[in-house]
């Protein structure tokens, strides 16, 4: 089902701050096993710099970048100022998504994934752009059916889970062209897992992991690298999203000790 080279596109935690010292860290650590980096948008409801401007800073360390667009912080003019702002930067690839729960304030109702995605595939392709793009877009989807819109986009991440079975099973059921990356999430404590745990019931840790945890700092690390392997070698994937949190460094060094290496 794959349709090329398996790929890791390895999640950053964003800037909350005016400084980016700590991203380029991390995709300085990440960028021998990272084949591309997703840059959240304003990650959990908190405010963090632009995801496309980040996401041309990672760009120009030479690594390859998708800026994450969510719907809720944006009305259409908004959207396009981000497009415009993008193809200016030299960015071509997002993620679309409905956006985590707000800290503060309320959400913007002008514009949803779907119309993200109808955007980019109209005003995003105008004269406007015609020296630029064309412009690639995603969308995330959970372990159920997929939509017609959502199957409309370039490729799809798929919420990370831990039960590979049930992963394969989903993946048997889906027709699409595009690639398709599983998340694979590392549960770094188990403060990590009861907050997973408060926000949805889609993301489910094993109890084995959560006793594990318990005495073992890196047993989320281990769970996440030997998913990894065992997607890898199932060829139902393209890649996998890694959200490797805090524990970057351990994740990487894990990563390179068993022979990982970034493929393009």
């Amino acid at each position: 089902m794959a349709t090329g080279a398996f790929q890791v596109v390895a999640e950053i935690e964003p800037a909350t701050k005016p400084d980016l010292t700590r991203v380029r860290h991390q995709v300085g650590v990440l960028a021998p096993v990272a084949d591309a980096f997703l840059i959240p948008d304003n990650h959990l409801g908190r405010a963090t710099v632009s995801s496309v401007a980040v996401a041309h800073e990672v760009e120009s360390m030479g690594a390859r970048a998708i800026a994450c667009l969510n719907s809720r912080d944006r009305n259409q003019l908004g959207f396009r100022r981000d497009l415009l702002t993008a193809a200016a930067y030299g960015v071509d690839r997002f993620l679309c998504v409905f956006g985590d729960q707000p800290v503060s304030g309320g959400r913007s109702t002008d514009l949803n994934v779907q119309r993200m995605i109808e955007e980019i595939r109209t005003f995003g392709a105008s004269e406007v752009f015609s020296e630029r793009g064309p412009f690639s877009v995603g969308v995330t989807t959970r372990l159920t059916p997929v939509p017609a819109w959502k199957r409309a986009a370039d490729f799809l991440f798929v919420q990370a889970s831990f039960d590979l079975d049930r992963l394969l099973g989903w993946r048997g059921s889906l027709r699409f062209d595009g690639p398709v990356f599983a998340g694979v999430l590392v549960v770094a404590s188990t403060d990590m897992a009861k907050t997973l745990a408060d926000a949805t019931t889609q993301i489910d840790p094993p109890e084995d992991l959560l006793r594990r945890l318990r005495t073992d700092r890196d047993a989320g690390v281990d769970m996440a690298c030997s998913l990894m392997r065992e997607i890898r070698s199932s060829g139902a994937f393209d890649g996998v999203h890694l959200v490797p949190v805090g524990r970057y460094r351990t994740v990487a060094a894990r990563l390179e000790r068993d022979g990982w290496r970034r493929r393009i």
